[in-house]
């Protein structure tokens, strides 16, 4: 049976993983940031919220690596590395760095370190490439429990005050940047499991940058707006949607992690990124998926802009009123437009054909890219360190199946 053509470590992938560590920062020092600035102006509750949110997300993240590094260190490839994974086999140090709330930036650091090996071409420099896929999962994780709900409390803040600096507009546009961004990193990571045809280019890069963040930022503004006049209903809002997605996980019967508390870890995540942006999480009918989560999605949004409308002050959101609620439609329209653009032109669809016929070209189409083997599906052993959550999310991901 034939190995995939699944391409090499690049110079891109390595800017895209700097990108992304050098991000991690940023974000965290704003955070520190804000949450100071709302100390300072005496702003308590905020500050607790803010956070509330930081604990939260840091403590998810850390759950997640540890499950991932306790299954890491049974694959006998990752034993033959010379301790890569974080610090090998001192699992206390390791468990502690997790309770400290460090392992994820434990993590960073071995990715530096074995971007380094990879950068001399020594031996082992392939787990450069397995570790940027758990990074990139794990900022995305970060990214919508944290940066996402980050952003709408600023917003949120925004409105209700009506004071706004001009560093605070630059912030909002810059968070909003980098969650799209963290998306395309993620996004680029489950492209490298397709053969090398079917790498992302800037092009499809872009056009997904754009329907994200063209999709994302109105809902986060939707949602800001709903909260400014309804307040505490929001947290309603946030736990029943998040109860309905958590079901719809669960109805899809994902496979994600490697154990059952491990698994409704992952689906009460999902929970949190599908109120904010669309995950898919399962084979088959991804498009159907899509197109029922977006029609959710809109309806939702149109509830909240409603509610809004109503509800404002008129006087105070005169000046803005009708300008924000038609960018923010024009905005959510356009993403539709862009994401429908890439399914269409960019997106690649894998197959697994029963049969291959002799004589057929192995040059297939974007669009026709097949899936032919993957180690973790038959036990055989790969080239290189396979790191089998992704490469499953990829599968499920890329699948043409409609069963």
């Amino acid at each position: 049976m034939e190995q995939p053509s699944i391409y090499n470590y690049s110079w891109v992938d390595f800017v895209f993983s700097v990108i992304g560590v050098f991000t991690f920062f940023v974000d965290w020092g704003a955070d520190v940031w804000v949450a100071t600035e709302f100390y300072r102006r005496g702003d308590f509750f905020w500050f607790g919220v803010l956070v509330g949110l930081m604990v939260l997300s840091s403590v998810l993240v850390q759950m997640f690596s540890w499950f991932w590094l306790q299954y890491d260190r049974g694959l006998p490839d990752l034993q033959t590395g010379g301790g890569t994974v974080l610090f090998g086999d001192r699992l206390r140090l390791s468990c502690l760095l997790h309770v400290l709330q460090l392992g994820f930036l434990c993590r960073h650091i071995s990715a530096i370190r074995q971007f380094r090996v990879w950068w001399r071409k020594e031996e082992g420099s392939e787990y450069a490439f397995y570790l940027s896929h758990d990074l990139s999962m794990l900022r995305l994780i970060e990214t919508f429990s944290e940066s996402a709900p980050q952003l709408t409390l600023m917003i949120y803040v925004m409105l209700r005050t009506q004071r706004a600096r001009a560093v605070q507009f630059v912030s909002v546009a810059a968070s909003t940047t980098s969650i799209a961004w963290m998306v395309v990193d993620y996004h680029r990571c489950l492209r490298s499991f397709l053969p090398d045809k079917a790498r992302q280019g800037w092009a499809s890069s872009l056009i997904y940058f754009l329907w994200n963040l063209l999709l994302i930022a109105p809902r986060v503004a939707a949602l800001a707006l709903f909260a400014s006049v309804v307040g505490g209903y929001l947290g309603l809002h946030l736990l029943l949607l998040w109860l309905v997605f958590v079901t719809w996980a669960w109805l899809q019967r994902t496979h994600f992690m490697d154990s059952p508390g491990g698994e409704w870890l992952y689906r009460a995540t999902v929970g949190i990124i599908w109120y904010f942006s669309w995950f898919n999480v399962a084979e088959g009918r991804t498009r159907g998926r899509s197109a029922i989560y977006h029609a959710f999605i809109t309806a939702d949004g149109a509830i909240l802009l409603v509610t809004w409308w109503c509800c404002r002050e008129p006087v105070q959101a005169e000046p803005y009123a009708l300008a924000l609620l038609l960018t923010l439609l024009l905005s959510y329209l356009l993403g539709l437009l862009f994401k429908s653009l890439y399914y269409c032109c960019f997106h690649p669809t894998l197959w697994r054909p029963p049969a291959r016929e002799p004589g057929l070209p192995d040059d297939l189409p974007d669009a026709d890219v097949t899936f032919r083997h993957l180690s973790i599906q038959d036990g055989a052993p790969a080239s290189r360190p396979l790191n089998r959550r992704m490469a499953l999310h990829a599968a499920d991901f890329y699948s043409a199946r409609t069963s």
